[in-house]
């Protein structure tokens, strides 16, 4: 198979990761005997910087002539000022949006080999894998705002529409028929408006799967639940605020959030595959960041937009292998313990490749 995927490392730690997942995609292409080409492009901080924009047009031109998108991490410290009128995170709310990738799919697993590294009873643990499908181009991260120089007053609107409730849903329903039948649907429904219809839609959308349980939890319940019986959770679906902050709190599960991989999908094969965690400056360089989720997120790749799905198992089955050997990086090793570097993991993954 002959394909083309966009790199784009953007800022901190995301130059990093991504040049790992690179290494895991050309072990497999090696492997299998594919063909994987890969074009670089900017964002972010570092595109703000060269070009005065975070999503250049050339970006995103190119960006439309591959298969697939690795994303790194955008942001930091130098370009987050609170008068900022251009931000890194916008080219990634604009990447999101030009190619609608409307869901965004984060597995969140706990692997026993790491059940010391969290800080919940071990026994939480069992059987945790879960699926968050978080709507992402719509709510409050693109509803009308206001927020003007010094002035007393700012908002930011929550707004959605039936369809685009319905099409998440639909991604979450489906997903669970492949998984443990059961979605649980996040809302604020006895708060907000816009959540009253996002509970309305889901349930009309549940009678297309009558085989599938569907419970409806409200966030703060969830946000509970999610630390006192994680296991109970198949499939969560959650607006785009929601699924952003539950999925965070949920990195705990796994051991820490760079063990987080992520999928931002449409209604084609088109998709967006980036890590969970930020780009984290403090550690830039230091061959000390996880690589573990843009890894798993290459994996991603490989299952929902290059459709091979033997591949993609080799690729978790070889990260799962590297953590039950004992391969750590700084964020799950012991505390004050010694650890392995960013390269010298991927190495171990590659090598059970």
């Amino acid at each position: 198979m002959k394909a083309t995927i966009a790199v784009l490392s953007g800022d901190g730690i995301g130059v990093e990761v991504t040049d790992q997942a690179r290494q895991a995609l050309e072990r497999i292409a090696s492997k299998y005997g594919h063909e994987f080409s890969f074009q670089d492009g900017l964002i972010g901080g570092i595109a703000i910087d060269q070009t005065g924009v975070p999503l250049p047009d050339e970006t995103l031109r190119m960006c439309e002539g591959t298969d697939a998108i690795l994303l790194g991490a955008v942001g930091g410290p130098k370009w987050d000022s609170p008068t900022a009128t251009v931000r890194p995170e916008q080219g990634l709310l604009k990447i999101r949006k030009h190619f609608d990738l409307f869901a965004n799919l984060r597995p969140v697993k706990a692997y026993p080999a790491l059940a010391q590294h969290t800080p919940l009873r071990a026994d939480l643990l069992n059987n945790v894998d879960l699926l968050f499908v978080r709507e992402l181009t719509g709510g409050i991260y693109f509803g009308a705002r206001q927020e003007q120089g010094d002035s007393q007053e700012a908002f930011d609107t929550e707004i959605y529409s039936v369809p685009e409730v319905e099409r998440v849903a639909h991604v979450a329903f489906r997903a669970a028929q492949g998984r443990r039948n059961r979605v649980a649907s996040v809302d604020k429904a006895n708060i907000l408006a816009s959540m009253r219809l996002w509970r309305k839609t889901v349930a009309r959308v549940h009678e297309d799967y009558p085989e599938v349980a569907l419970e409806h939890v409200l966030v703060d319940a969830c946000a509970m639940h999610l630390l006192t019986r994680p296991s109970s959770f198949d499939v969560i679906v959650a607006s785009n605020m929601f699924g952003d902050i539950l999925s965070d709190e949920a990195s705990v599960l796994a051991g820490s959030l760079g063990m987080l991989p992520s999928a931002s999908l449409g209604s084609g094969t088109m998709g967006l595959y980036e890590p969970v965690h930020g780009s984290a400056p403090d550690i830039a360089g230091q061959g000390k960041a996880n690589p573990t989720g843009a890894i798993l997120s290459a994996a991603m790749l490989l299952r929902y937009s290059l459709r091979l799905e033997n591949e993609a198992k080799t690729l978790e089955t070889a990260v799962e292998g590297a953590l039950e050997a004992g391969v750590r990086t700084a964020d799950i090793a012991p505390r004050g313990g010694n650890f392995n570097s960013t390269s010298e993991f991927t190495a171990e993954v590659i090598r059970r490749i």
